[in-house]
Protein backbone atom coordinates (compact mmCIF):
# COMPACT_ATOMS: atom_id res chain seq x y z
CA UNK A 1 0.00 0.00 0.00
CA UNK A 2 1.27 3.46 -0.86
CA UNK A 3 2.08 5.65 2.12
CA UNK A 4 -0.49 8.37 2.71
CA UNK A 5 -1.23 11.31 4.98
CA UNK A 6 -4.24 11.27 7.27
CA UNK A 7 -6.23 14.30 8.36
CA UNK A 8 -9.57 14.81 10.07
CA UNK A 9 -12.14 17.37 8.97
CA UNK A 10 -14.62 18.90 11.39
CA UNK A 11 -16.75 21.02 9.06
CA UNK A 12 -17.99 20.62 5.51
CA UNK A 13 -16.25 23.69 4.11
CA UNK A 14 -12.94 22.59 5.57
CA UNK A 15 -13.32 19.09 4.15
CA UNK A 16 -14.09 20.41 0.68
CA UNK A 17 -11.14 22.79 0.83
CA UNK A 18 -8.76 19.96 1.75
CA UNK A 19 -9.89 17.84 -1.17
CA UNK A 20 -9.81 20.71 -3.63
CA UNK A 21 -6.22 21.52 -2.74
CA UNK A 22 -4.94 18.09 -3.81
CA UNK A 23 -6.45 15.84 -6.52
CA UNK A 24 -4.73 12.84 -4.91
CA UNK A 25 -6.81 13.30 -1.74
CA UNK A 26 -9.80 11.07 -0.96
CA UNK A 27 -12.57 11.38 1.60
CA UNK A 28 -12.66 8.58 4.15
CA UNK A 29 -15.99 7.56 5.68
CA UNK A 30 -16.23 4.00 6.90
CA UNK A 31 -13.52 2.89 4.49
CA UNK A 32 -15.13 -0.48 3.83
CA UNK A 33 -14.57 -0.14 0.07
CA UNK A 34 -11.84 2.47 -0.22
CA UNK A 35 -9.37 0.70 2.07
CA UNK A 36 -9.83 -2.57 0.18
CA UNK A 37 -9.04 -0.77 -3.08
CA UNK A 38 -5.98 0.81 -1.50
CA UNK A 39 -4.72 -2.59 -0.42
CA UNK A 40 -5.09 -3.96 -3.94
CA UNK A 41 -3.46 -0.89 -5.52
CA UNK A 42 -6.54 0.27 -7.42
CA UNK A 43 -6.72 3.43 -5.31
CA UNK A 44 -3.45 5.17 -4.39
CA UNK A 45 -4.36 8.40 -2.57
CA UNK A 46 -1.64 10.62 -1.20
CA UNK A 47 -3.92 11.79 1.62
CA UNK A 48 -7.13 10.68 3.33
CA UNK A 49 -9.50 13.21 4.86
CA UNK A 50 -11.57 11.56 7.57
CA UNK A 51 -15.11 13.01 7.45
CA UNK A 52 -16.71 10.95 10.21
CA UNK A 53 -16.69 13.92 12.60
CA UNK A 54 -18.75 16.08 10.25
CA UNK A 55 -22.28 16.98 11.46
CA UNK A 56 -23.92 14.78 8.81
CA UNK A 57 -24.99 11.82 10.92
CA UNK A 58 -28.71 12.45 11.45
CA UNK A 59 -31.94 11.19 9.88
CA UNK A 60 -34.67 13.81 10.00
CA UNK A 61 -38.27 14.10 8.81
CA UNK A 62 -39.03 17.39 7.05
CA UNK A 63 -42.33 19.31 7.28
CA UNK A 64 -43.18 18.35 3.67
CA UNK A 65 -43.01 14.67 4.60
CA UNK A 66 -39.64 13.98 3.04
CA UNK A 67 -36.87 12.14 4.87
CA UNK A 68 -33.34 13.59 4.98
CA UNK A 69 -30.48 11.16 5.57
CA UNK A 70 -27.03 12.53 6.37
CA UNK A 71 -24.04 11.24 4.42
CA UNK A 72 -22.18 9.93 7.47
CA UNK A 73 -25.15 7.99 8.85
CA UNK A 74 -23.97 4.42 9.13
CA UNK A 75 -25.75 1.71 7.24
CA UNK A 76 -26.56 0.06 10.55
CA UNK A 77 -28.29 3.17 11.89
CA UNK A 78 -30.13 3.65 8.59
CA UNK A 79 -31.56 0.12 8.63
CA UNK A 80 -32.61 0.42 12.28
CA UNK A 81 -34.25 3.85 12.09
CA UNK A 82 -37.99 3.59 12.87
CA UNK A 83 -39.06 6.06 10.14
CA UNK A 84 -37.05 4.22 7.51
CA UNK A 85 -38.50 0.88 8.58
CA UNK A 86 -42.06 2.27 8.62
CA UNK A 87 -42.08 4.44 5.51
CA UNK A 88 -39.42 2.77 3.32
CA UNK A 89 -39.14 -0.87 4.41
CA UNK A 90 -37.47 -1.89 1.16
CA UNK A 91 -34.61 0.48 1.97
CA UNK A 92 -34.08 -1.04 5.41
CA UNK A 93 -34.21 -4.54 3.88
CA UNK A 94 -31.71 -3.59 1.18
CA UNK A 95 -29.22 -2.32 3.72
CA UNK A 96 -29.61 -5.42 5.87
CA UNK A 97 -29.06 -7.62 2.82
CA UNK A 98 -25.93 -5.75 1.82
CA UNK A 99 -23.37 -6.76 4.43
CA UNK A 100 -22.69 -8.17 7.86
CA UNK A 101 -23.47 -6.23 11.02
CA UNK A 102 -19.82 -5.32 11.48
CA UNK A 103 -19.61 -3.76 8.03
CA UNK A 104 -22.97 -1.98 8.40
CA UNK A 105 -21.73 -0.36 11.58
CA UNK A 106 -18.74 1.10 9.71
CA UNK A 107 -20.06 1.83 6.21
CA UNK A 108 -21.67 5.22 5.56
CA UNK A 109 -24.55 6.23 3.33
CA UNK A 110 -22.41 8.55 1.21
CA UNK A 111 -19.71 5.97 0.78
CA UNK A 112 -22.23 3.32 -0.17
CA UNK A 113 -23.36 5.42 -3.12
CA UNK A 114 -19.79 5.78 -4.33
CA UNK A 115 -18.56 2.22 -3.93
CA UNK A 116 -16.82 0.82 -6.98
CA UNK A 117 -17.63 -2.29 -8.96
CA UNK A 118 -16.44 -5.68 -7.72
CA UNK A 119 -15.58 -6.87 -11.24
CA UNK A 120 -12.50 -9.06 -10.89
CA UNK A 121 -10.72 -7.36 -13.77
CA UNK A 122 -11.22 -3.95 -12.16
CA UNK A 123 -9.85 -5.05 -8.79
CA UNK A 124 -6.83 -6.86 -10.29
CA UNK A 125 -4.23 -4.27 -11.29
CA UNK A 126 -2.40 -6.84 -13.43
CA UNK A 127 -5.38 -6.95 -15.81
CA UNK A 128 -6.52 -4.35 -18.35
CA UNK A 129 -9.71 -2.48 -17.46
CA UNK A 130 -11.29 0.56 -19.10
CA UNK A 131 -12.87 1.60 -15.83
CA UNK A 132 -9.53 1.64 -14.04
CA UNK A 133 -7.23 2.64 -16.93
CA UNK A 134 -9.22 4.12 -19.83
CA UNK A 135 -8.38 2.68 -23.22
CA UNK A 136 -6.89 -0.61 -22.05
CA UNK A 137 -9.91 -2.73 -22.91
CA UNK A 138 -12.61 -4.80 -21.20
CA UNK A 139 -11.46 -8.42 -20.84
CA UNK A 140 -14.72 -9.37 -19.12
CA UNK A 141 -16.55 -9.30 -22.46
CA UNK A 142 -14.62 -12.34 -23.66
CA UNK A 143 -13.69 -13.63 -20.22
CA UNK A 144 -15.42 -14.16 -16.87
CA UNK A 145 -18.73 -12.30 -16.97
CA UNK A 146 -21.37 -14.55 -15.42
CA UNK A 147 -22.34 -11.79 -12.97
CA UNK A 148 -22.00 -8.86 -15.34
CA UNK A 149 -24.48 -6.47 -16.96
CA UNK A 150 -27.39 -7.38 -19.19
CA UNK A 151 -28.80 -3.83 -19.42
CA UNK A 152 -27.17 -0.54 -20.36
CA UNK A 153 -23.68 -1.93 -20.95
CA UNK A 154 -21.35 -1.03 -23.82
CA UNK A 155 -18.39 -2.46 -25.68
CA UNK A 156 -16.17 -0.58 -23.23
CA UNK A 157 -17.46 -2.01 -19.93
CA UNK A 158 -19.94 -4.64 -18.74
CA UNK A 159 -19.41 -4.33 -14.98
CA UNK A 160 -22.32 -3.95 -12.55
CA UNK A 161 -22.82 -1.58 -9.64
CA UNK A 162 -22.61 -3.47 -6.33
CA UNK A 163 -24.83 -1.38 -4.02
CA UNK A 164 -28.03 -2.80 -2.57
CA UNK A 165 -28.95 0.44 -0.83
CA UNK A 166 -28.76 2.47 -4.04
CA UNK A 167 -31.29 0.17 -5.74
CA UNK A 168 -33.92 0.97 -3.13
CA UNK A 169 -33.07 4.66 -3.26
CA UNK A 170 -33.49 4.60 -7.05
CA UNK A 171 -36.97 3.12 -6.72
CA UNK A 172 -38.11 5.99 -4.49
CA UNK A 173 -36.73 9.00 -6.41
CA UNK A 174 -33.98 9.90 -3.96
CA UNK A 175 -32.10 13.17 -4.37
CA UNK A 176 -28.37 13.41 -3.63
CA UNK A 177 -27.05 16.56 -1.95
CA UNK A 178 -23.43 17.64 -2.18
CA UNK A 179 -21.11 20.50 -1.32
CA UNK A 180 -18.40 22.09 -3.45
CA UNK A 181 -16.11 25.06 -3.07
CA UNK A 182 -18.72 27.04 -5.04
CA UNK A 183 -21.57 26.08 -2.72
CA UNK A 184 -24.18 23.34 -2.32
CA UNK A 185 -25.83 21.38 -5.08
CA UNK A 186 -28.21 18.50 -5.60
CA UNK A 187 -29.02 15.94 -8.28
CA UNK A 188 -31.73 13.27 -8.57
CA UNK A 189 -30.33 9.81 -8.07
CA UNK A 190 -31.77 8.94 -11.48
CA UNK A 191 -29.18 11.33 -12.98
CA UNK A 192 -26.42 10.76 -10.44
CA UNK A 193 -24.84 7.74 -12.16
CA UNK A 194 -23.61 8.24 -15.71
CA UNK A 195 -24.41 5.76 -18.51
CA UNK A 196 -21.36 3.62 -19.10
CA UNK A 197 -20.97 4.59 -22.79
CA UNK A 198 -17.36 4.94 -23.88
CA UNK A 199 -16.23 6.57 -20.61
CA UNK A 200 -16.75 3.90 -17.92
CA UNK A 201 -14.14 5.55 -15.71
CA UNK A 202 -16.56 8.48 -15.23
CA UNK A 203 -19.16 7.00 -12.91
CA UNK A 204 -21.12 9.94 -11.46
CA UNK A 205 -22.00 13.55 -12.24
CA UNK A 206 -20.41 14.81 -9.02
CA UNK A 207 -18.22 17.85 -9.73
CA UNK A 208 -14.52 17.50 -8.99
CA UNK A 209 -13.85 18.03 -5.29
CA UNK A 210 -17.49 17.51 -4.27
CA UNK A 211 -18.53 15.96 -0.97
CA UNK A 212 -21.86 14.14 -0.65
CA UNK A 213 -23.66 15.66 2.33
CA UNK A 214 -26.93 13.74 2.34
CA UNK A 215 -29.87 12.14 0.59
CA UNK A 216 -33.52 13.20 0.54
CA UNK A 217 -36.35 10.74 0.03
CA UNK A 218 -39.50 12.62 -1.07
CA UNK A 219 -42.90 11.55 0.29
CA UNK A 220 -44.04 8.30 -1.34
CA UNK A 221 -47.08 6.63 0.24
CA UNK A 222 -46.60 3.57 -1.98
CA UNK A 223 -43.15 3.00 -0.44
CA UNK A 224 -44.73 1.92 2.85
CA UNK A 225 -45.77 -1.28 1.06
CA UNK A 226 -42.42 -2.23 -0.44
CA UNK A 227 -39.90 -5.04 -0.45
CA UNK A 228 -36.30 -5.67 -1.39
CA UNK A 229 -35.36 -9.13 -2.60
CA UNK A 230 -31.78 -10.13 -3.32
CA UNK A 231 -30.58 -13.26 -5.11
CA UNK A 232 -27.02 -14.32 -4.40
CA UNK A 233 -24.88 -17.38 -4.97
CA UNK A 234 -24.51 -18.30 -1.32
CA UNK A 235 -26.58 -17.82 1.81
CA UNK A 236 -23.94 -15.76 3.61
CA UNK A 237 -23.33 -12.13 2.70
CA UNK A 238 -22.43 -11.84 -0.97
CA UNK A 239 -22.99 -9.42 -3.81
CA UNK A 240 -26.22 -9.87 -5.74
CA UNK A 241 -26.54 -11.70 -9.03
CA UNK A 242 -29.92 -10.01 -9.29
CA UNK A 243 -32.06 -7.90 -6.98
CA UNK A 244 -35.30 -5.93 -6.93
CA UNK A 245 -36.73 -3.08 -4.91
CA UNK A 246 -40.48 -2.97 -5.50
CA UNK A 247 -43.51 -1.13 -4.11
CA UNK A 248 -47.09 -1.73 -5.13
CA UNK A 249 -50.41 -0.01 -4.45
CA UNK A 250 -53.39 -2.16 -5.42
CA UNK A 251 -56.98 -1.00 -5.12
CA UNK A 252 -60.00 -3.04 -6.25
CA UNK A 253 -57.73 -5.44 -8.10
CA UNK A 254 -56.01 -2.71 -10.13
CA UNK A 255 -52.44 -1.42 -9.76
CA UNK A 256 -52.74 2.27 -8.85
CA UNK A 257 -49.01 2.92 -8.30
CA UNK A 258 -45.80 0.95 -8.66
CA UNK A 259 -42.10 1.51 -8.16
CA UNK A 260 -39.43 -0.91 -9.35
CA UNK A 261 -35.64 -0.80 -9.51
CA UNK A 262 -33.26 -3.61 -10.40
CA UNK A 263 -29.79 -4.32 -9.06
CA UNK A 264 -26.79 -6.29 -10.36
CA UNK A 265 -27.98 -5.95 -13.96
CA UNK A 266 -26.29 -2.70 -15.04
CA UNK A 267 -23.47 -0.30 -14.26
CA UNK A 268 -25.89 1.66 -12.08
CA UNK A 269 -29.11 0.96 -10.17
CA UNK A 270 -31.67 0.34 -12.90
CA UNK A 271 -35.04 2.06 -12.53
CA UNK A 272 -37.54 -0.20 -14.28
CA UNK A 273 -39.60 2.57 -15.87
CA UNK A 274 -40.92 0.41 -18.71
CA UNK A 275 -42.20 -2.16 -16.23
CA UNK A 276 -43.88 0.56 -14.16
CA UNK A 277 -45.73 1.86 -17.20
CA UNK A 278 -47.14 -1.58 -17.90
CA UNK A 279 -48.20 -2.07 -14.29
CA UNK A 280 -49.97 1.20 -13.49
CA UNK A 281 -53.66 0.95 -14.36
CA UNK A 282 -53.48 -2.76 -15.21
CA UNK A 283 -55.02 -5.73 -13.36
CA UNK A 284 -52.96 -6.96 -10.44
CA UNK A 285 -52.38 -10.45 -11.75
CA UNK A 286 -49.61 -12.75 -12.95
CA UNK A 287 -50.19 -11.91 -16.62
CA UNK A 288 -49.58 -8.23 -15.91
CA UNK A 289 -46.47 -8.95 -13.86
CA UNK A 290 -44.95 -11.10 -16.61
CA UNK A 291 -45.76 -8.42 -19.19
CA UNK A 292 -44.12 -5.77 -17.00
CA UNK A 293 -40.96 -7.81 -16.56
CA UNK A 294 -40.77 -8.60 -20.27
CA UNK A 295 -41.21 -4.93 -21.17
CA UNK A 296 -38.17 -4.04 -19.08
CA UNK A 297 -36.09 -6.99 -20.22
CA UNK A 298 -36.76 -6.33 -23.91
CA UNK A 299 -33.64 -4.15 -23.88
CA UNK A 300 -31.47 -6.85 -22.28
CA UNK A 301 -28.32 -7.77 -24.17
CA UNK A 302 -26.80 -10.67 -22.23
CA UNK A 303 -23.35 -12.06 -22.86
CA UNK A 304 -22.73 -15.77 -23.50
CA UNK A 305 -22.48 -16.68 -19.81
CA UNK A 306 -24.96 -14.36 -18.08
CA UNK A 307 -28.13 -14.95 -20.05
CA UNK A 308 -29.57 -16.73 -17.02
CA UNK A 309 -30.12 -13.28 -15.49
CA UNK A 310 -32.98 -12.59 -17.89
CA UNK A 311 -35.02 -15.49 -16.53
CA UNK A 312 -33.86 -14.80 -13.00
CA UNK A 313 -35.02 -11.17 -13.11
CA UNK A 314 -38.31 -12.08 -14.77
CA UNK A 315 -39.09 -14.64 -12.07
CA UNK A 316 -37.95 -12.25 -9.35
CA UNK A 317 -40.27 -9.46 -10.54
CA UNK A 318 -43.27 -11.79 -10.80
CA UNK A 319 -42.65 -13.38 -7.40
CA UNK A 320 -42.19 -10.13 -5.47
CA UNK A 321 -45.12 -8.34 -7.10
CA UNK A 322 -47.34 -11.35 -6.44
CA UNK A 323 -46.35 -11.32 -2.77
CA UNK A 324 -46.99 -7.60 -2.43
CA UNK A 325 -50.40 -7.83 -4.10
CA UNK A 326 -51.44 -10.79 -1.94
CA UNK A 327 -50.44 -8.92 1.21
CA UNK A 328 -52.42 -5.86 0.11
CA UNK A 329 -55.53 -8.02 -0.35
CA UNK A 330 -55.46 -9.43 3.16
Amino acid sequence: MREFEYQRAFDVAGAVALLGADPDTRFLGGGTNLVDLMKSGVERPARLVDIRELPLDEIQSAPDGSLRIGATVTNGDLAAHPEVRRRFPALAQAVLAGASGQLRNMATVGGNLLQRTRCGYFTDVTQPCNKRVPGTGCPAIEGEHHNHAILGASGHCVAVHPSDMAVALAAFDAVVHFATADGPGEVPLADFYLPVGDTPHRETVLPAGALITGITLPPAPVAAHSRYRKIRERASYAFAIGSLAAALDVQDGVVRDARLALGAVASRPWRAAAAERVLIGAPADAETYVAAADAELAAARPLPHNGYKVDLVRNLVVAVLTELAEEAAR
